[in-house]
């Protein structure tokens, strides 16, 4: 069945504005948007059903966080297990954060790229620090739980990026044998070191999973809560 004549000419004047290049850059910044929105849901939906079901007790993971950043994380101040809805609602207010700020982060930077670029008339490599820069301090600059595990992650890969291009640039000697063991060693005695003896800096839900791993495997009861479930069920 055809579309009908007036949504025809509507989507021929849409794509023809969609190919100007006068507008390309004003576009660009729109499409970041759409991306940033769909790539932070299609990342934190799963994240948050899994580390909800299975970790969320409906407490606040830690006093340092603000009502306003538990709302964004979707924590609830209700004590005892949530309920179904409740975590239904913590995954959606989760997802819907993560969401937001990635589009409105790509938004901001694709835009502040190109202010720079219209005033000087070209492009620098600078330009997009500078945008990136004031993009994180006002997107990312809430210290929330999500906005904390993004700034983790990419600190991450940009140590890692930073090494391998000290290495192109001469900077650093490239290594005679392969660091990775070291690297590995080194990560997992510092992180089971500090949660240990220093487990209020680790972040909540790094803290739950390593409590799950290292903590609930030392309780059992009987063969119910040895195998089959991490905790004896409560007697009714």
């Amino acid at each position: 069945m055809a579309a009908p004549p007036q949504l025809q000419t509507l989507l021929l004047a849409v794509n023809a504005l969609l190919r100007k290049r006068r507008y390309h850059a004003v576009l660009a910044m729109l499409k970041g948007f759409r991306n940033g929105a769909v790539y932070g849901a299609k990342i934190r939906a799963p994240h948050a059903l899994v580390m909800t079901f299975l970790f969320r007790s409906g407490r606040y993971p830690s006093p340092r966080h603000t009502p306003q950043t538990r709302r964004e994380c979707g924590q609830l101040s209700v004590p005892g297990l949530l309920s179904l809805q409740e975590k239904l609602r913590a995954i959606l207010q989760a997802t819907y954060t993560h969401s937001r700020n990635l589009a409105s982060f790509v938004f901001t930077y694709k835009g502040l790229c190109a202010l720079q670029s219209h005033l000087q008339g070209e492009t620098y490599q600078v330009h997009s620090f500078l945008a990136a820069f004031i993009g994180g301090l006002l997107v990312f600059g809430n210290n929330s739980t999500i906005n904390s595990q993004i700034n983790m992650y990419l600190m991450s890969r940009i140590l890692f990026a930073l090494c391998r291009l000290g290495m192109e640039k001469g900077y650093i000697p490239e290594p005679r044998w392969e660091p990775s063991r070291l690297f590995s060693g080194l990560v997992w005695g510092l992180v089971l070191w500090l949660f240990e003896y220093h487990r209020p800096t680790l972040q909540p839900s790094l803290q739950s999973s390593m409590t799950y791993l290292y903590e609930d495997s030392n309780v059992w009861h009987d063969i119910s809560d040895f195998l089959i479930y991490n905790k004896s069920r409560p007697s009714k």
